[in-house]
């Protein structure tokens, strides 16, 4: 007649119980988009996972990464990457120099890259300096297309010796030179 209701986590401990319960298993937490942990990495290739800006992110300042960066979210400053993808629902105010770039969205600005598409959805206001160009249809451009061949590349940052150092040494090679003589 009587029924014990059913419950749907562990039993609780008593005070008399005298072994430990086992913790509830829980289900694993998804990937960050944006980690760029060495496990995020590629194991045949080594690059690090695309950084990511949401559809609800703004940001103000200046970007830069040495690797790619989608972008959904609104960016008010310059961006500089290796690859960028402008996402339909990113607004960029701001110059953006990149090796690759695909533009959905919206950009007001100067765009400099070795590779420049513009797909159907791109608002674009501002030159483009580029070496190689799509414009897919009904894709909005107002602005000039330069064709460059020197356009610069975007590179991990190196790290060079201080000018200082070279120039004490310079100056050192130069005194015995003038006392050989």
């Amino acid at each position: 007649m009587f029924s014990k209701p059913r419950s749907n986590g562990p039993d609780p401990v008593s005070p008399g119980d005298s072994y430990p319960r086992a913790p509830v298993p829980r289900p694993p937490m998804p990937p960050s988009r944006a980690a760029a942990s060495p496990e995020a990495r590629a194991p045949e290739t080594g690059r690090v996972a695309p950084s990511f800006i949401s559809a609800d992110m703004t940001v103000t300042g200046q970007v830069r990464t040495s690797g790619e960066i989608d972008i959904e979210g609104r960016v008010k400053g310059d961006i500089e990457a290796h690859r960028l993808n402008v996402g339909e629902t990113a607004v960029i105010e701001g110059e953006i120099t990149a090796d690759s770039i695909v533009v959905n969205g919206h950009v007001s600005g100067k765009i400099t890259g070795l590779k420049v598409r513009l797909a159907s959805t791109a608002r674009v206001e501002g030159d483009i300096f580029q070496q190689t160009i799509a414009i897919e249809s009904g894709a909005h451009f107002d602005g000039g297309i330069h064709r460059r061949g020197d356009v610069p590349r975007i590179e991990a940052p190196t790290v060079t010796e201080d000018p200082d150092t070279e120039q004490h040494a310079d100056a050192d090679h130069d005194h015995q030179d003038e006392d050989d003589g």
